[in-house]
């Protein structure tokens, strides 16, 4: 199967719009941490994303610190907010796991974020960006490449909302878990493509 290189926004925006509709489960205390990334370093596959609060002071880069990290398994999606847990010992194993492949874009800027936090030596990570050009895809958004490789659209709207707020929202929620949750589902799709080619 191939893919188109490109798409454009026309082409995008009459896609149908996905959702992550399983289960989310919202870590915001250090309370049952063990048995979560047990469950996560179960999966051999997770994907992988973070969110920061955003920052609209003019001419200022964005200095905030990791709000949530989101890892996806096929069943669930575990939101963990780092602005009230910090970086646990529970993570830092998974981050450091060869066992586990977590899948995810721009991850080098995400790691080096999270290593703010604390420091660790990331293991098991692959960069979605490098992988799909394999499968001659330039797009380098995941919306774009989500679009590409699954034929839907996923939305964006909720990019530059509050991460640190007191409670999150049913749609920062399920905003978070798509993108992690897709990035994984690309990743096991071109990676069945291939095998099927070879």
């Amino acid at each position: 199967m191939e893919f188109a290189p490109k798409i454009s926004n026309e082409e995008l925006y009459s896609l149908p719009l996905f959702e992550f509709k399983g289960d989310v489960v919202v870590i915001d205390t250090t309370k049952n941490i063990t048995k979560y990334i047990e469950d996560i370093l179960s999966e051999k596959y997770l994907g992988f994303d973070t969110e920061t609060k955003p920052c609209f002071k003019r001419g200022k880069s964005n200095d905030y610190q990791v709000s949530l990290l989101q890892l996806s398994t096929a069943e669930a999606t575990y939101l963990f907010r780092l602005n009230k847990i910090k970086l646990p010992k529970e993570i830092i194993s998974c981050f450091s796991s060869e066992e586990n492949l977590k899948i995810g874009v721009s991850t080098k800027d995400d790691l080096r974020a999270l290593q703010k936090l604390k420091t660790f030596e990331a293991r098991g990570f692959l960069e979605l960006q490098d992988y799909v050009k394999k499968f001659g895809i330039e797009d380098m958004s995941l919306q774009k490449i989500a679009a590409i490789v699954l034929g839907v659209r996923i939305s964006k709207s909720q990019q530059l909302s509050n991460w640190e707020a007191a409670i999150l929202t049913e749609k920062q929620i399920r905003y978070a878990a798509t993108d992690a949750w897709v990035c994984r589902r690309i990743y096991l799709k071109l990676k069945e493509l291939q095998n099927d080619n070879t």
